[in-house]
C-alpha cells in the first residue's frame, strides 16, 4: 500500500439526512504525487463536487431552487526538507464555487503555511496558518497538530482543524476514528428579493465519523463512513459575510461509500 502513491482516483457519495433537509453529495478527484528528490515532494490534488438538497418545501418553498451547487477545486502542496528535523508545507488552492452558472466572480484562492518538526522518533509537531472555507466562508485560521505513532499498526493526530486516530491490522485493511471542522461556500446565480438579497450559500459543521478503508483487488480500494454533524450551520449571506437568512438545520448522520484507484 506504501508503494502505491504516485497517483489515485477517487469518487465519493455522500448523504445526510436531517429534521427537514436532506444533503446528498458526490465528487470525484484526481491526485499525483511526486517526489523530486529526497528533500522536496509535490502533491497535486484536482476535484469536482456536487451538492443537491432536498427540502421539506412546506417551509422553505420560496427557496425551492437552492437545490443544486457545485464546487472545482485545484490543490498544489509543497513540502520540503529545510533542516534535518523541519520540515516546511505551502498549498495553494484556487477554486471556483457555484451554484449552476459559473462566471470569474465565483473564484476564490485558499491556501496553508505549516511547518512540521520532528521531535522523536514517533513525534512530530505541525503549526501554520491557512486560508480557509472550513466556517463556510474564507478566512484565515491556525492549523495545529500533534502527530505520535503508538505503534507500527496505529497513529494518532491531535489537533485543529482535524483529529485523526488510525489503526491496521494487515496491510488491506485501515480503521479510523476521525474528528473535523469542516464546511464551504457557494455563489449564488441570482441575487434578488426571492433570496433575501443574499449573495451566498454557507454550510458548516463539525464532523465526528469512523472510517473503514480495505484494499479489496490490487490497486482498488473501497471507503465505508459513518457520523455525525455537531453544530450545523446552512445560511445565506451578503459579500459581507452577514446573515440574511438562516435555515436552523438540525443536525443529522452521514454515510459514505467510495471507491479509489491507486498505483
Amino acid at each position: 500500500m506504501k508503494a502505491q502513491e504516485t497517483f489515485s482516483a477517487n469518487v465519493n457519495l455522500k448523504t445526510e439526512p436531517t429534521d427537514k433537509i436532506d444533503f446528498n453529495e458526490s465528487g470525484i478527484s484526481v491526485v499525483f504525487n511526486k517526489k523530486i528528490n529526497p528533500k522536496n515532494q509535490i502533491i497535486n490534488t484536482t476535484e469536482y463536487s456536487k451538492l443537491n438538497i432536498n427540502y421539506d418545501l412546506d417551509p422553505f418553498s420560496e427557496l425551492e431552487n437552492l437545490d443544486r451547487f457545485n464546487q472545482f477545486h485545484n490543490k498544489t502542496e509543497y513540502s520540503f526538507q529545510a533542516w534535518d528535523k523541519t520540515k516546511l508545507k505551502f498549498s495553494l488552492t484556487p477554486m471556483f464555487s457555484f451554484q449552476q452558472h459559473l462566471d470569474a466572480s465565483d473564484f476564490t484562492i485558499l491556501g496553508s503555511f505549516e511547518i512540521n518538526q520532528q521531535l522523536n522518533s514517533n513525534t512530530t509537531i505541525s503549526i501554520g496558518v491557512a486560508r480557509s472555507s472550513i466556517f463556510g466562508n474564507p478566512k484565515f485560521i491556525p492549523v495545529t497538530a500533534i502527530n505520535y505513532n503508538l505503534s507500527e499498526k496505529s497513529t494518532i493526530s491531535v489537533g485543529f482543524p482535524d483529529t485523526k486516530i488510525s489503526y491496521s491490522n494487515n496491510i488491506r485493511n485501515k480503521f479510523s476514528l476521525t474528528n473535523s471542522f469542516n464546511g464551504s461556500f457557494y455563489n449564488l446565480d441570482q441575487k434578488s428579493d426571492s433570496y433575501f438579497n443574499a449573495s451566498k450559500m454557507s454550510l458548516s459543521q463539525m464532523t465526528s465519523a469512523f472510517e473503514y478503508e480495505r484494499n479489496v483487488d490490487g490497486n482498488w480500494f473501497m471507503n465505508f463512513k459513518a457520523g455525525y454533524d455537531f453544530n450545523k450551520n446552512y445560511k445565506l449571506t451578503d459579500s459581507e459575510n452577514h446573515t440574511m437568512y438562516n435555515f436552523n438545520t438540525s443536525n443529522g448522520y452521514i454515510l459514505g461509500i467510495g471507491i479509489k484507484y491507486k498505483q
